[in-house]
């Protein structure tokens, strides 16, 4: 492997970490920016996609609207293996994701299992991602304070 591959997936790496720590902070305008001008994001549970977009402003909204609900967002990015070959890239990076949130005054946790299957590109010497299939594989609620 050559340096500039391992450079590449240090820097893909730091990218799939970054848009984990932007989604946790809410910080979707910042977030959006880690992704290309026309990416698709994709969301999979139970073999069915339940949500397909297009586009930085449609991520916005949606994760907007899907993450208001919630107090806290924690994404745990475990294992991930990148794929380099020149100016793109594909990887799959598994990810534990917490969500707390309140409902009828209870506290309750969300625990969530998922892969990410991402391809990236590079443009203006910087990884972006052009797509991105998150596959829910399973979930987990319980209370956690009443």
């Amino acid at each position: 492997m050559q340096t500039s591959e391992l450079e590449d997936k240090v820097l893909i790496r730091e990218l799939t970490d970054n848009l984990s720590i932007l989604g946790d902070k809410k910080d979707f305008a910042n977030q959006v920016k880690l992704f290309t001008e026309d990416a698709v994001s994709e969301t999979i549970v139970e073999g069915l996609t339940i949500l397909k977009l297009q586009g930085r402003q449609a991520m916005i909204e949606a994760f907007e609207t899907f993450l208001k609900e919630f107090q806290n967002v924690y994404h745990l990015n475990g294992q991930q293996v990148i794929d380099v070959k020149g100016n793109i890239a594909t990887g799959t990076c598994y990810c534990h994701i917490t969500l707390i949130s309140t409902e009828n005054g209870v506290k309750m946790k969300t625990s969530i299992g998922a892969i990410y299957k991402d391809n990236y590109i590079k443009e203006n010497n910087r990884w972006l991602v052009s797509k991105r299939i998150g596959v829910f594989e399973w979930q987990d609620k319980n209370i956690i304070s009443k």
